[in-house]
């Protein structure tokens, strides 16, 4: 055997190492010294949060099973077991005391390694883009979960009315009470998610009841984003209270406007262009804030025109292209939530209890952004582009690994770093439109039209010209 295949086959480990390695590698010894255990505990931080990352990898189907192939890697792993620690109820038990502590923990490590590792993919245009979208997650019915997660019946709503008739069929079965109510109840959690589109990873979330509101939610984290950041989002997310509440952070957003919003020009408040609009709603000139000064931009998708309107208002910030550019790389979110929901198998949570049903999704999130982050890792060591990652090969590697913990690869290339440096995707084109395939349940869906771009009343520009005066001499008299 020559030296360089001596060398070689020194580079094959056993797959249980290798998974130790992928381990330290996002979360280092140095870094859970951070991190204090209560005195006496069996369940270390380091301990937990490795236990919960092979459970949340894991490729079997029931939470237990997942444990128990948890467990018996980590017994590898660590070379210890937490004692009495064994049982899946004393996991649960203290994870779940412990989970906003060991959650905020992997999510900054995480977020530092992104830019380290990654620092390629951070910026698109100069700007962190950052795209923002919810998405629903079943939950078994049961008690706990449907007293926590689904939504609230309005008063006055769910009326049947009396079936009709159809020419040539007769008259239509009405749906059962029983059926509309059991439908209406169907607990799920509304997840909503900030997504760092050069890298293709997950930033920060929040979660709730279905009925949850998606503006409140992206603006609970607006403290969370890195410096520079700008938000992209759908028609979903425009609103006076987010984007005043967006730009009092410094921050930037590209996002698509619809018929439902009312904008003005010519109000006089700022310097203005072709491209300058304002939203100001009454109900914000009532309570005397300011109006928000933004720049519009038409673009067309192939097949409808769409507005976009952005607080960038210089264009040699950044451009109409990129602005389109921008909005445009945001269906990457959409490709996430699919991925999750239906490569990760995470559609419907296994959780019968509420509040492990929170823990369950959050360590699925975790999981999955550890995966495809150790395999964009690889992919850029191996002078690969990242961006090209298959999360479903990359999910694939990891739980190809774990089911033969104990097995020596044969061939360096099927170490699982190897697997990571081969996820790529192949050269199928996808389509970015929603309509592309015929979903057998897809919702019909109505379209988001353009903004009413109106010229301001002369009501509206004396009271814009009042407001800046008062702004300009209250900074004269500060």
């Amino acid at each position: 055997m020559s030296h360089q295949d001596r060398k070689s086959e020194e580079r094959i480990v056993v797959n249980h190492e290798s998974l130790k390695q992928a381990i330290s590698e996002l979360f280092t010894e140095k870094a859970f010294r951070k991190i204090k255990t209560a005195r006496g505990g069996k369940w270390t931080s380091r301990m937990l949060v490795t236990v919960a990352l092979f459970w949340a990898w894991s490729g079997l189907t029931g939470l237990k099973e997942r444990f128990a192939e948890a467990v018996r890697l980590v017994g590898k792993v660590l070379r210890r077991l937490p004692g009495p620690g064994k049982t899946y109820q004393g996991f649960i038990k203290q994870l779940r005391k412990r989970h906003v502590e060991l959650q905020l923990f992997c999510m900054g490590e995480l977020r530092v390694l992104m830019k380290q590792d990654l620092f390629g993919q951070w910026q698109i245009a100069g700007f962190v883009v950052i795209a923002g979208d919810g998405s629903r997650v079943e939950l078994p019915r049961t008690v706990s979960n449907e007293a926590a997660y689904s939504p609230k019946r309005k008063k006055g709503k769910g009326k049947r009315g009396r079936g009709k008739k159809n020419k040539g069929q007769g008259k239509v079965k009405r749906q059962s009470a029983q059926s509309i109510a059991k439908k209406a109840n169907s607990p799920q959690i509304w997840l909503t998610l900030f997504w760092h589109v050069g890298t293709g990873l997950p930033w920060a979330w929040r979660s709730g009841p279905s009925g949850s509101s998606e503006r409140d939610h992206l603006q609970e984290m607006l403290a969370e984003l890195p410096e520079n950041s700008l938000i992209t989002a759908d028609a979903g997310f425009m609103g006076y209270e987010f984007w005043r509440a967006a730009i009092e952070a410094n921050q930037s957003f590209v996002i698509r406007v619809g018929a439902n919003v009312k904008l003005l020009k010519k109000l006089g408040y700022a310097r203005e262009y072709d491209n300058t609009v304002y939203l100001w709603p009454n109900s914000a000139a009532k309570k005397n804030l300011p109006p928000l000064v933004l720049r519009v931009v038409s673009v067309h998708d192939g097949k409808n025109p769409m507005c976009l309107v952005t607080n960038v208002l210089s264009k040699k910030r950044l451009s109409d292209q990129q602005v389109a550019k921008i909005y445009k790389a945001r269906w990457g979110i959409e490709l996430f939530f699919r991925t999750f929901k239906q490569t990760f198998g995470r559609r419907k949570l296994r959780s019968h209890s509420a509040a492990n049903a929170r823990l369950e999704l959050d360590w699925s999130l975790i999981g999955l952004w550890s995966v495809c982050l150790l395999a964009q890792r690889e992919l850029t060591k191996a002078g690969k582009d990242p961006s090209q990652l298959s999360s479903a090969a990359a999910i694939k590697a990891i739980q190809h690994t774990m089911r033969h913990y104990r097995h020596r690869p044969d061939k360096p290339s099927e170490s699982l770093s190897a697997m990571f440096r081969q996820a790529l995707q192949d050269g199928y084109q996808r389509t970015s439109s929603k309509t592309a395939r015929d979903y057998p349940r897809q919702k019909k869906r109505e379209r988001t039209g353009v903004p009413t771009i109106t010229d301001a009343s002369a009501s509206q520009i004396a009271a814009a010209l009042e407001f800046k005066r008062q702004q300009q001499e209250f900074r004269l008299t500060a």
